[in-house]
């Protein structure tokens, strides 16, 4: 069977069998793709297996390595089938959450190590187990899918996973996922398990006797075939086939589903079978053409004796798989049964079902099984539209969906429990954190509302007759409460929109709500709650909000059936209807009082008067009464017919007085109020009698009509109507109405009195104006008087000046007077007036002084922080101009110049980091021999489990892992201080400082080592920069050595342009040394996190987006596009295949493809270029002016090499992405380099234009990215900045590396030195010759008659020793000349300056060092200098200063002084400093110092920080290389004691055969055999056909012609020797499994003989150890 490549790329079936000829390399090539596909097959059978397990989809096949390395996926898939060992809550980062965000934690190794717990609890075979550290650190993911198959295969076998598929040829993978995969097998050195032997080791491994389950099987498949149920159930019950789960009720069931199965089995297995005669044959066809043999095989099929039996059979897996899918089936409709009758007990058996094997199921839970299985079941059966039992997977999502609701429901109902209690208790408080419980499920409970929650819950507590509230019940209660608290918090914040959003909510549950009221309801609860606040109500009650609504709703409803009301009067008035306007005021919804229906009339006449008036008012026609106005003029309506009446009374009064004639009377009826008679005077009350008496009897004498009515006319011209004999009256006319004759009117009797009153006043006319008289007097006196006033004040007004110049000049004379008076008498007491003023001064300061300082105490917080700011500011704003100042006073940098003291705290910080520096370098070096040692353990023990061999070298190997892991492993890193380097000797310590000198020397001199790079061969320089260079530099791990190897680059990269370049191009279009080791070391340790930064993001973009396609080839376009449409229409395209990019581009669909994909590029580049550019801060240093293009276009075009993002092992990228990242690569890189697509398609050229434009931000770029600060000043440091610094520097070197790099100096000492007086000369002339291993551990340290002296010798070269760099050049003496002492001076100079300004203070340095210091300042710096003389005795050695500068601190102020000037004058002559600016220079060198201090110090700190945290994971992955260990040691011995064991099985066993000479087994085998075996490929000079027609021993032909001169033995040596020791004594020098284990699958033998080394093992194992 062959397979093709289809149309996308991708493989189907494997690789395809050529037929044509193939070198050997091609077909070594394509056997490594074939495992490389097979092992992809088997990841994705896992994949699958574990989605059908677990239930999730996981990531794709190509990503399944890198995704299993957290240990998640395999912590969940331990949880599935042994949850009491994995429990989900101990299952670390099960969402991967921190994994995505921070990658791999250590914490992720916990997840494995579940996982191989629940391994062992479910009793797989150890011999399975992967490694934690081939899972976590991925060093054997094939083992731990190897693992994967075993599990899966286990777990079928006991009924309790489904099998997992076989998928080889079944799945299809991209050329470049294969290729991908197969550098990954490659790069790891990773052999591939066996996968097909899984079945066979497990049955070995669970000891099954195979014959007696052969038989079993085979009579089981007999019994299928006969197609008898009750047979086949015998045969399944047989013990030998060890089977289970088998139901006797399911007879018929097995029959027909195993008969089914095998059916199929048959079917498949002649078709394969037919395949692979074909592909064998083609098979062994190209493997001989390749070999150029001299013969034809002819290719058969193989003989019926071979073929498995099994190919068309069912194994005893299969049916019992089988058998567990019947019993599901079987289980599920009991289930369903169940839920049909909706039987509890029943559901609860059948769930219990073995079959099923459901976890964590509940009897108490079922009637919660019954309400959810019953849910999922109609849902699913609307899904079908038909009615299905549920899967195995749905009832165990229902199972444990009914456990947590369950469960749920029991925390709640204890919620609701303590709830109740909180509330019976009464305590708000404790009731609100009870709400506020999350299990209670209920709404959210506020703060500030724990009173009204208290109070209306134990109010509906107390209603329940239980005293008990539900959960429904205190969910709609809170519900409700928190609404309401929510609307009392909006009116104290007059809040109307949460207001109403509250009030409206159905939360609230109130009732008969108005949108129109808003306003309304929003006003009257303030009202209310103000008085409740009032009254100590501090909330509002639901009953409140909702009687309040009441209230408002029906004010608001009165007030509109009032308005109806106000209309309907109106408009009476408006039809001048009396009656319809009586009849809309006595409307109830008008709310009118007192009216009366009489006054029916009176009403109607009043209002329309009224409505005339407001109408002439407002001038408005259309104009309406409101109903205040219809109240008042009711209201007026009802006097003016109360005023009425009681006039009639009094006229009929009046009339009835003069009847009675009693003028008296008369006089007071005729006075009544009531009837408002005018010029009533009680003189005339006799004539009033008889004037009145006489019109009456001339009324009597005209006749009597005996009417009793009367009529009165009102003064607005309205008439009303009295009844005499009633005494009541009316505004309308009765009927009938006729005047009374007799009876006198008001406007008659008020004729009679005026005209009586008239006559009474003339007479009193006189007597009446007497007093106007007076009054008139009066005014004419005071007129008289005023006009004199008025003379006066004119002539005051007009001598103004003469007045006040009198009255100024008395005024001035008075208070001289009184002045001189006072001081005559102020000079006669003068000591009492000073001691008085005095006393009120102190009186009022101490006033004054007590108010301010009470004032400060009452606000002691306030003035404490003011001058808290105050100087803070100040300390800021001098900080500020000692930074940025360009010359800062000196009066700033003294209030500074303390911060270059050190403290015991920065002696402290600095013992701890060289403390953690050296333990972390130790740790380093530790693990990683541990780890190479472990990796060897791994490997050995690997091969002595897989075939077998003796335990020597494996215990031998432990032995030394032991002995290191007992502690001597920390004792050989660090050197004898007794015999060795450090030893308390001279000689030994004169050879350290020297070591120490050198190095030193070495790493503030770059140009030594950059000569000494060139002077080696390329290999060697490399190795030297990886071994010894960055190990003397600690790989930039502070400012100082970042700085120091930077010079390095440099100077290294000058060195190599003088040697080795002739024009300066080649630094750019070449690959020089150094632009390697500079590009390497920012990408792997410094610039690789800023390329992370830069290009991360828009790469992950570009990558994510499924849709962008950027394809510019017109033919790639061409043929995608000619793809696609043969795909859609199903039908061969009429357009030719192969076209070139012209008659491509001809096609209209291929231009316009070409125009989305350059659309595409130039976004996706721009996306690229803007990061770029907008990252130019993150970019390192060196790279920013040096490397763009190696430091950026290859990670772009490569993100997955450079790290750039996360692709797990063997997944890659796809094509496509590689495809869009070249093309925004080389558009870049066009852009970077200037250049344009002249020469490429039409398509391509138009985007010149944008090049150009590209062009120009990358030139902006570069500008800004070369315009950085000098390396001093971009770290702060310079190469004597140590000699300031408070420790010094400490390196860690191995004893090997130290005396390589001391035997590579005197190699190359000629090219070095330049002349004899050079520093290096001097150097390696102290050191002296190259010493050995033993001269700087110590005489003793290697025994020369240890057999494994050399094993020890490479040991001590890897130990560590730690050298304290010093000079051995002291700039800081005076002797010497040049720029040395020059530094030197001035770095002292400084330190002395430092002393001096502390101590005193001055505004110019000159001005200090021309005064003399006082007494107080001598005092204070001797206590200075003591002080700095106790800390140093108390400094560690490593730590202390330089022995010139203690020297010159101690000297006394003004030695220090008289010391300065004479080194200012040298520096001064020097042209260091000059003293016309006041020596600024030096000021401004000590502000710089400061500065640096500060930064020092905190970068100090956060190294520390780093430190700890690095020291702490290392001592958990050392922890975890001596569980290792410690589980070598177990397996180790337990193999030994198994090896005991059956040594002492073999001596009973010889024993008992009573002394028969046991026969050794032979090893004759011919070449024939072995030819036929495989294991013989081919013999020189010995043909083919001799060697198959050879019938005997191949041993005596060996003897005789190949032992004699290959290894000088006689035959006679081999001729006896059979068995195990004949081969093994044939290749006693040859390591078979380390042959195997490096891949080498064919060696020769005595150079002649070629063997496969696999089938050699294969053999001895079979023979000698039945394996």
């Amino acid at each position: 069977m062959e397979s093709e490549v289809d149309s996308g790329g991708k493989r189907q079936g494997g690789y395809a069998v050529e037929i044509g000829r193939l070198t050997a390399e091609e077909m070594d090539e394509r056997r490594r793709q074939n495992i490389a596909y097979e092992y992809l097959c088997h990841l994705e059978e896992a994949k699958r297996w574990m989605e059908a397990c677990l239930g999730e989809e996981l990531p794709p096949t190509t990503d399944l390595e890198e995704s299993l390395r957290n240990g998640v996926i395999l912590a969940k898939l331990g949880h599935r089938f042994v949850p009491e060992v994995v429990p989900k809550r101990k299952i670390y980062d099960p969402e991967q959450l921190r994994y995505k965000a921070m990658g791999l934690n250590f914490r992720h190794t916990d997840n494995i190590n579940y996982w191989l717990n629940a391994l062992a609890k479910i009793a797989l075979p150890s011999i399975f187990y992967p490694e934690t550290t081939d899972i976590y650190d991925k060093k054997n993911i094939p083992r731990v899918i190897y693992c994967i198959h075993a599990f899966s295969l286990y777990l079928f076998k006991l009924g309790l996973a489904p099998q997992i598929q076989d998928l080889y040829g079944k799945v299809n993978f991209t050329e470049e996922e294969i290729n991908n995969m197969k550098t990954e097998l490659e790069k790891y050195g990773i052999q591939m398990p066996s996968f097909s032997k899984i079945g066979g080791i497990l049955a070995n491994e669970l000891s099954i006797d195979e014959a007696t389950v052969h038989a079993a099987v085979i009579a089981i498949n007999d019994a299928i075939d006969r197609g008898l149920a009750a047979q086949t159930m015998v045969a399944l019950h047989n013990p030998n086939a060890m089977l289970v789960n088998l139901v006797d009720g399911l007879a018929l069931v097995y029959q027909e589903m195993l008969h089914q199965a095998k059916s199929e089995k048959a079917a498949n297995a002649r078709n394969r079978a037919n395949a692979l005669v074909l592909l064998r044959r083609s098979e062994i066809c190209a493997f001989l053409r390749s070999l150029s043999c001299l013969f034809i095989l002819q290719c058969k099929s193989e003989p019926a004796e071979y073929k498995d039996v099994y190919e068309e059979l069912l194994t005893q897996a299969e049916i019992q798989g089988n058998v567990n899918k019947v019993n599901v089936h079987a289980a599920l409709e009991y289930v369903d049964e169940a839920l049909e009758k909706r039987d509890v007990q029943a559901l609860h058996s059948a769930l219990q079902r073995e079959a099923l094997a459901l976890h964590e199921v509940n009897r108490e839970n079922t009637e919660w099984y019954m309400e959810q299985l019953i849910i999922d079941r109609e849902q699913k059966a609307l899904e079908l539209g038909m009615m299905e039992p549920l899967e195995k997977e749905e009832l165990q999502a229902a199972v444990d969906a009914a456990n947590e609701n369950s469960n749920v429901h029991l925390c709640m109902m204890q919620a609701v429990s303590r709830i109740n209690a909180a509330v019976r208790k009464g305590v708000p408080d404790e009731t609100l954190k009870e709400l506020m419980n999350s299990n209670a499920k209920l709404p959210d409970v506020y703060l500030f509302a724990a009173g009204l929650y208290q109070r209306e819950l134990t109010a509906l507590q107390q209603q329940k007759p239980q005293g008990e509230l539900t959960q429904e019940e205190l969910y709609i209660a809170v519900e409700m409460l928190s609404a309401v608290a929510l609307i009392n918090r909006a009116l104290e914040a007059g809040d109307f929109g949460a207001f109403w959003k509250h009030l409206i909510s159905a939360a609230t549950g109130l009732t008969d709500i108005q949108d129109c009221c808003a306003q309304r309801y929003f006003a009257e609860l303030t009202i209310l709650k103000q008085q409740g606040q009032r009254n100590g109500v501090a909330m509002l009650s639901w009953n409140d909000l909702q009687m309040c609504l009441h209230d408002v709703n029906f004010a608001v409803e009165k007030e509109h059936d009032r308005i109806v009301a106000i209309g309907l009067i109106n408009e009476a008035l408006d039809r001048n209807d009396p009656e319809r306007t009586i009849a809309a005021l006595l409307m109830p919804s008008a709310g009118l009082a007192d009216l009366d229906f009489p006054a029916a009339k009176r009403y109607h006449d009043v209002l329309a008067a009224a409505r005339r008036q407001k109408a002439k008012d407002t001038r408005d026609e259309a104009v309406v009464l409101w109903i205040e106005e219809i109240q008042d003029g009711i209201h007026k309506a009802n006097q003016d017919g109360q005023a009425a009446r009681k006039m009639s009374l009094g006229i009929a009064a009046i009339n009835q007085a003069i009847k009675e004639g009693v003028a008296s009377q008369t006089l007071r009826v005729l006075r009544s109020p009531s009837v408002a008679l005018c010029s009533v005077v009680p003189e005339c009350a006799s004539t009033y009698q008889s004037e009145l008496a006489t019109l009456m009897q001339i009324k009597v004498e005209m006749g009597d009509n005996q009417s009793c009515w009367v009529k009165h006319k009102l003064k607005d011209d309205s008439v009303y109507y009295f009844n005499l004999e009633t005494l009541e009256g009316s505004w309308e006319r009765p009927r009938g109405f006729v005047q009374s004759s007799t009876q006198i009117s008001r406007e008659e009797i008020q004729a009679t009195v005026t005209g009586v009153t008239a006559v009474y006043n003339r007479e009193r006319l006189w007597k009446a104006n007497e007093g106007m008289i007076t009054r008139l007097q009066a005014h004419m006196r005071g007129y008289l008087i005023r006009k004199d006033l008025c003379a006066r004040k004119h002539f005051l007004q007009k001598q103004l000046p003469a007045i006040v110049k009198i009255q100024s000049h008395w005024r001035g004379y008075r208070q001289r007077r009184d002045y001189q008076k006072r001081l005559h008498h102020f000079q006669d007491n003068a000591d009492a007036v000073i001691k008085i003023q005095s006393w009120v001064r102190m009186w009022q300061a101490k006033r004054r002084y007590r108010a301010r300082l009470q004032h400060f105490k009452n606000n002691i917080a306030s003035v404490v922080k003011i001058q808290a700011f105050a100087r803070a500011n100040k300390a800021r704003g001098d900080y500020r101009l000692l930074v940025h100042a360009q010359n800062p006073p000196l009066s700033v940098v003294r209030k500074f110049a303390h911060l270059l003291e050190h403290s015991d705290h920065d002696f402290r910080e600095e013992w701890e980091l060289m403390r953690l520096r050296e333990e972390v370098v130790q740790h380093i070096r530790s693990n990683q021999r541990l780890e190479q040692d472990l990796n060897i353990m791994d490997i050995k023990i690997g091969l002595l489990v897989k075939n077998r061999i003796t335990l020597q070298e494996v215990v031998s190997h432990c032995k030394k892992l032991t002995k290191k892991n007992k502690g001597q492993l920390a004792d050989l890193m660090v050197i004898d201080k007794q015999k060795g380097l450090k030893a308390l000797s001279r000689e030994k310590r004169e050879k350290l400082e020297a070591y120490q000198h050198l190095f030193y020397l070495l790493q503030t001199k770059p140009v030594y080592l950059a000569k000494l790079i060139f002077q080696m061969p390329q290999n060697r320089s490399t190795k030297f920069m990886d071994s010894v260079i960055f190990s003397l530099y600690n790989y930039a791990a502070n400012q100082r050595e970042d700085y120091l190897l930077l010079r390095l680059f440099t100077t290294a990269l000058r060195e190599e342009i003088k040697s080795k370049v002739d024009q300066v191009r080649e630094i750019v279009t070449g690959n020089p040394t150094v632009t390697k080791l500079v590009v390497s070391f920012y990408r792997n340790v410094r610039g690789q996190n800023a390329l992370r930064e830069i290009l991360g993001p828009v790469v992950k973009e570009i990558l994510q987006d499924k849709s962008l396609s950027i394809k510019t080839d017109p033919v790639d376009t061409y043929k995608s596009w000619v793809n696609q449409m043969e795909t859609e229409t199903g039908q061969r395209s009429k357009l030719p295949y192969e076209v070139t990019p012209e008659q491509a581009l001809t096609h209209h669909e291929v231009q316009r493809r070409l125009d989305i994909s350059i659309h595409n590029l130039r976004a996706a580049t721009d996306k690229f270029l803007a990061a770029i550019v907008s990252g130019m801060d993150k970019i390192p240093y060196i790279v920013g002016n040096l490397l763009y293009y190696r430091y950026m276009n290859p990670a772009i075009v490569a993100p997955d090499g450079f790290n750039i993002i996360d692709v797990s092992a063997g997944g890659g990228l796809h094509t496509d992405h590689r495809r869009n990242l070249g093309s925004i690569a080389k558009l870049l890189q066009h852009a970077a380099s200037s250049k344009t697509f002249e020469r490429e398609t039409g398509q391509l050229r138009t985007m010149n234009d944008y090049l150009y434009h590209s062009q120009q931000r990358f030139r902006e770029f570069f500008r800004a990215a070369c315009d950085v600060p000098e390396p001093e000043e971009w770290f702060n440091v310079d190469e004597y900045s140590e000699m300031v610094s408070l420790n010094k520097p400490v390196i860690y070197i191995t004893v090997g590396e130290l005396i390589n790099t001391h035997k590579l100096l005197l190699q190359h000492q000629d090219s070095l030195l330049a002349e004899c007086s050079d520093p290096l000369h001097e150097l390696l002339k102290d050191l002296g010759d190259v010493p050995t291993v033993e001269s700087l551990l110590g005489e003793g340290s290697v025994d020369a008659n240890d057999p494994h002296a050399d094993q020890t010798m490479a040991q001590l070269n890897k130990m560590e020793v730690s050298l304290t760099l010093t000079n051995k050049f002291d700039i800081y003496k005076s002797s010497g000349d040049g720029a040395d002492n020059t530094r030197g001076l001035l770095l002292s100079t400084k330190q002395l300056i430092v002393d001096i300004i502390r101590s005193q203070a001055g505004d110019t340095l000159v001005e200090i060092l021309q005064t003399s210091a006082s007494t107080d300042q001598v005092a204070d710096h001797h206590r200075l200098v003591q002080r700095r003389a106790l800390r140093d005795a108390r400094t560690p050695e490593k730590l202390k200063r330089n022995q010139s500068l203690v020297h010159d601190g101690k000297l006394s102020i003004e030695e220090k002084k008289r010391k300065i000037v004479r080194s200012l004058r040298m520096l001064e002559a020097a042209g260091v400093i000059s003293a016309a600016n006041g020596y600024q220079q030096l000021v401004n060198e000590i502000a710089r110092d400061i500065q640096n201090q500060r930064r020092y110090r905190q970068q100090r700190k956060a190294e520390l920080a780093k430190l700890r945290e690095t020291l702490h994971r290392m001592n958990s992955k050392t922890a975890f290389y001596e569980e290792q260990i410690d589980y070598y040691n177990r397996y180790i011995k337990t193999c030994l004691d198994n090896l005991a064991t059956n040594g002492q099985g073999l001596g009973k066993k010889a024993a008992a055969s009573k002394g028969k000479k046991a026969k050794a087994p032979s090893l004759n085998y011919t070449a024939a055999h072995l030819r036929e075996k495989g294991v013989l490929l081919e013999i020189e000079d010995l043909p083919i056909s001799h060697m198959i027609q050879a019938g005997g021993s191949l041993l005596p032909w060996i003897s005789e012609h190949w032992l004699p001169s290959a290894l000088g033995v006689r035959p006679e040596m081999v001729n006896g020797i059979n068995g195990n020791a004949t081969l093994f004594w044939l290749f006693p020098n040859v390591d078979l499994l380390q042959l195997q284990y490096e891949g080498v699958a064919v060696m020769k033998m005595f150079d002649k003989a070629k063997v496969n080394v696999n089938l050699l093992i294969f053999l001895l194992n079979k023979k000698f150890f039945k394996k």
